[in-house]
């Protein structure tokens, strides 16, 4: 299986980013919010944005601030295998559809989560892989604008509210065709 990003390559990735959006690093501006922002998570945020700091770079001086759950900083690898650690049969999904996406693109960053494992083009998530129920998983897309069709019905809960479709699947043999095909238009949709 391609090896899930960890949270610390999230971590320098969106310190970087910060860097790079303001010319100081993390180190700065968890001093500057220590000593400068209100003392409560709402107040850092409006803090923040006031000084145009938004999305992942605003959430990581969040979780420096006021800590990290347990799930971040747990093995990505751990959480994932924890996810199917009582319906072992479902595994097999997951790898086939990781192997399916890396196999088309093997930039595909794939990440642990406690619930669902998401996958990210360059750009952005476009799509989850959550084993929803003992006998099925459900692969949640990213497409902006479409209905359902085909076996793609909408989804709710599947790990934020970017992914309104989703594919239920109960076995290798459900990765088909117009599997592939939905997630290439995920990707290219989100790339």
């Amino acid at each position: 299986m391609p090896e899930p990003r960890s949270w610390q390559g999230m971590w320098a990735k969106y310190a970087d980013r910060l860097l790079e959006q303001t010319g100081e690093d993390v180190q700065v501006w968890n001093e500057r919010v220590l000593s400068d922002a209100p003392d409560n998570e709402a107040g850092v945020r409006a803090w923040l944005a006031e000084r145009d700091i938004h999305g992942y770079t605003q959430h990581l001086l969040i979780l420096e601030r006021f800590g990290y759950p347990d799930y971040l900083q747990a093995d990505d690898q751990d959480l994932i295998d924890n996810q199917y650690a009582d319906r072992e049969q479902l595994r097999p999904i997951l790898d086939g559809l990781l192997d399916l996406v890396r196999a088309n693109h093997p930039d595909v960053e794939i990440v642990g989560r406690k619930t669902y494992v998401p996958l990210y083009t360059p750009r952005r998530q476009f799509a989850v892989v959550k084993p929803t129920t003992r006998s099925r998983v459900d692969l949640g897309l990213r497409l902006d604008g479409h209905q359902p069709s085909g076996r793609m019905v909408p989804a709710k809960n599947l790990g934020n509210e970017t992914i309104n479709l989703r594919v239920p699947l109960a076995g290798v043999d459900d990765i088909d065709d117009e599997v592939a095909e939905v997630l290439e238009l995920a990707w290219s949709e989100n790339s």
